[in-house]
């Protein structure tokens, strides 16, 4: 684990590197283990003015949590039934978003390269989130059986309209002007001034003001337009489809816009697993308005319903392991998917409630 993340400080700077580059820095155990003590640690420490977060490897940011290792620890290691990894995992990501959430001092994430899933984790929850050219950002858990989770019930809240609901159930991926347009992403800096804005944080002056505004100057002099979003032209489709009451009446909608987005929108949803579309619309329904712990709580219920249902294993294996992208859903069609399904994912745990 030693080479799966490293800290360092610099000048007044903690810097963190996610480091598995052949796993695109997927997030593992070890890693939110390392890093949420570090985070801790930093917090309390008077040296410390800043944070900054970043991915190594020039493709990825965080490709997402290392589910792959989840689907492992239950099919292969503990015949089919939840694992203590399982519950862990999430119990201790989920503290981890909570802590960068609340982190008093700036905390930076250089978004440069694909960013997914517990990546978004990482990074929504700080205020500076700084996008390039070559970022691509998603929330694709309803491709997988799961459902966007990290706070999403939150974050995806925030986005402006219907756009969140948009994201969350399509898992559609989005660029630099994207990003910023749903607040995914704070700035777009150009990949090849990354190295300079880091070094400029690291050798800030923070005699000059407050570290919030240091390097909020600091950001916004390397910052530059990030052109127009692509998601702003369909922005009024968007609104008009995702703002229906149930998840059959966004596809109703979406037939009756007849054009290329309501087609191809359609397409996409009718290939995710039905289970996890209808999950995902209610976890946003029932978020709207919670705070973030509450809403990681009712999110910890989500994982361990798909750790015992079906969805969550086929996608994992049709995506991840045999890659063969042909998941066989159960139920196989949105239209299958009872009210009483979607509500048994939001039972409450008990003693295994995840507390903070």
């Amino acid at each position: 684990m030693d080479q799966e993340i490293r800290f360092e400080v610099r000048g007044k700077v903690g810097v963190i590197a996610l480091d598995r580059p052949k796993a695109l820095n997927a997030l593992s155990m070890g890693m939110i283990e390392a890093l949420d003590p570090q985070l801790a640690a930093w917090e309390e420490d008077d040296a410390i003015e800043a944070v900054l977060i970043k991915g190594e490897g020039g493709k990825a940011f965080c490709a997402g949590g290392d589910v792959r290792a989840i689907w492992q620890s239950i099919v292969q290691g503990n015949e089919g039934k939840p694992s203590d990894l399982s519950r862990d995992f999430f119990a201790a990501e989920y503290r981890l978003n909570r802590r960068i959430h609340h982190f008093p001092k700036p905390y930076v994430a250089l978004l440069d390269g694909i960013t997914m899933g517990g990546g978004v984790g990482l990074s929504r929850h700080g205020r500076f989130r700084i996008a390039t050219e070559k970022t691509m950002i998603a929330m694709p858990e309803t491709g997988i059986g799961l459902f966007p989770d990290v706070g999403g019930s939150w974050f995806l809240n925030e986005c402006p309209g219907w756009t969140g609901y948009y994201l969350a159930l399509t898992g559609a991926r989005l660029n630099a002007a994207d990003a910023i347009y749903v607040e995914m992403a704070s700035h777009f800096v150009p990949s090849e001034k990354m190295g300079a804005l880091e070094e400029a944080l690291y050798t800030a002056d923070w005699a000059a003001s407050d570290p919030e505004t240091v390097v909020r100057h600091i950001v916004q002099s390397f910052a530059d337009a990030a052109g127009q979003p692509p998601m702003a032209a369909n922005r009024a489709k968007i609104d008009a489809c995702f703002r229906q009451d149930s998840v059959p009446a966004i596809l109703a909608a979406l037939e009756t816009e007849g054009g290329a987005f309501g087609r191809e929108t359609l397409e996409t949803l009718r290939h995710r697993s039905p289970t996890s579309v209808c999950v995902s619309f209610e976890q946003l329904r029932r978020g709207r308005g919670l705070s973030i712990e509450e809403a990681l709580a009712m999110e910890y219920r989500l994982t361990q319903a798909c750790m015992q249902g079906h969805d969550f294993f086929e996608g994992i294996r049709a995506v991840l392991v045999d890659k063969d992208h042909a998941p066989k859903w159960n139920p196989a069609t949105i239209e299958e998917v009872d009210a009483a399904l979607v509500e048994r994912h939001f039972a409450e745990l008990g003693a295994r409630e995840l507390t903070f």
